[in-house]
């Protein structure tokens, strides 16, 4: 497994300078994969955000890789790349739990569409990230596999429902990660764990298999350690596919060129209060503080937001609706209805009594949402807030109960920062942006307009170059 380049030095190294040096032959998929394997043995019994591990199996893949290579075969944009999977994405041959003990054993007959494209770019998959129940909850912890903690402080939460995909990006363990996000499931924990995350619009990503495949409310993206690898991971995952109605007809390449450009002149509207929705102080300091980053890059930087009125009420009774209409799909029997987690047989509860008049009602407001966001945002090409509302918070804490001297009424108020954004649907990415006086991560969140994913990257991209921040190595990843 081991070989003379299979050092640290290698896990460093940006996805872009990965796929480079692999194809130019300076390094082979054996070496790379070799030194990540290394340091998921190395790190992940301290942060358990690799649950399951494919090792040999990724061994073989990459000796292939390598072959192709040597024969003058094209490679694909992933090529050598390591991934696992988020432990919500069916793998064929590989354990899906779906962190759920209903599945604890399930391993699947087809790779989903995400994983399909994944691996015919070229990526390794060694295994599966470890995720809370269903996705329900930016709290990663199951009954199958325990918690995955913060790498920046093992007491704290790395969020979630992505939290195993971006705790592996933080401590090197991969080059890039694949996550969902219906309610901040991308942003969330990108944020609290210091790599970056978009919320790609619905259908930019097209996903199968989905109960429900007209929905636009939950999107699957890209997770990596700069703006510019989640660009390129997106270029190879992005594009039309007829097996989902809303994807997007554009092809993804061209989310591989350069995303310089000069944002001189360009209007941005900054974040005021959200219509009362409570913040943390500690993330609000270090959130405003970036407005002067943005009014260097020659942004036009106005207090302004649209109004969110409603976006509470329809996130909820589409999540519920969502919910049940997912639990008539598995026809969970009552002993297996059991095994969940509370909280999702509170929503399933919900679900069941939302009558067609709620859900009209929803679907009407969330339209006259959507068009006050597109005017607000015909005058303002981005809207920038916090990410999340709070720090990252103790591990052993389902969720906020309280921000800011505000009682949170559900597991999921927390988290309307994110959700918000979801109901209109308009692409959103989370950068890093400082650390709390503890040490803890926070990210601020781009929102562009509808369909803009290229500007969100682009603004992105600028901002994390103009920002400069250091870059800050979980301690738990270098010991």
């Amino acid at each position: 497994m081991t070989s003379a380049k299979s050092s640290p030095d290698i896990c460093l190294l940006s996805a872009r300078e990965m796929v480079r040096r692999i194809r130019e032959k300076d390094l082979s998929a054996r070496d790379v994969l070799s030194a990540h394997l290394s340091q998921i043995e190395r790190v992940n019994p301290k942060v358990n955000a690799i649950v399951t591990l494919v090792a040999d199996q990724a061994m073989e893949r990459a000796r292939q890789l390598d072959e192709s290579l040597a024969a003058g075969r094209m490679p694909g944009p992933l090529h050598g790349l390591p991934i696992a999977h988020k432990d919500l994405q069916p793998t064929k041959g590989i354990r899906t739990t779906f962190g759920s003990r209903i599945f604890k054993d399930f391993v699947p007959t087809q790779d989903s569409l995400l994983v399909e494209r994944i691996r015919n770019a070229g990526a390794v998959v060694v295994g599966k990230t470890n995720t809370p129940e269903f996705g329900a909850g930016s709290q990663t912890y199951n009954e199958v596999f325990g918690a995955t903690p913060n790498p920046y402080d093992t007491t704290k939460t790395c969020g979630g429902s992505s939290g195993g995909a971006v705790v592996s990006l933080a401590c090197r363990m991969l080059p890039i990660a694949d996550g969902g996000d219906l309610g901040g499931s991308l942003r969330n924990p990108a944020s609290f764990c210091n790599v970056v995350g978009l919320r790609s619009s619905p259908g930019r990503v097209p996903i199968w298999p989905a109960h429900t495949a007209w929905s636009s409310l939950s999107v699957e993206g890209p997770l990596a350690r700069t703006v510019a690898d989640v660009a390129y991971f997106l270029s190879a995952i992005a594009g039309p596919d007829s097996r989902s109605p809303i994807s997007i007809d554009e092809p993804g390449i061209r989310f591989a060129a350069p995303l310089d450009r000069d944002f001189k002149g360009t209007p941005v509207a900054w974040w005021k209060d959200l219509g009362g929705v409570p913040v943390e102080p500690a993330v609000k300091e270090i959130v405003n503080v970036q407005r002067r980053v943005f009014e260097s890059l020659g942004c036009i930087v106005e207090e302004a937001e649209p109004d969110f009125s409603g976006a509470d009420d329809v996130f909820k009774v589409l999540r519920y609706w969502q919910r049940h209409a997912w639990a008539l799909a598995n026809g969970f029997r009552k002993e297996q209805r059991a095994l969940l987690k509370e909280t999702i047989r509170a929503e399933l509860d919900l679900g069941e009594k939302l009558t067609a008049s709620e859900i009209a009602r929803a679907e009407m407001k969330r339209t006259e949402l959507y068009h006050r966001v597109r005017q607000f945002m015909d005058r303002y090409e981005f809207f920038l807030l916090p990410t999340t509302q709070v720090p990252p918070f103790d591990v052993k804490q389902p969720y906020p109960t309280e921000i800011a001297g505000v009682k949170m009424d559900t597991y999921i108020d927390w988290m309307k920062s994110c959700y918000y954004i979801s109901v209109v649907g308009n692409p959103a990415i989370s950068v890093p942006c400082g650390f709390t006086r503890e040490g803890l991560p926070v990210g601020i969140q781009i929102v562009g307009r509808h369909h803009d994913d290229w500007g969100v990257l682009q603004m992105g991209h600028a901002f994390e170059q103009a920002l400069g921040l250091p870059s800050r190595l979980p301690g738990i990843a270098t010991q």
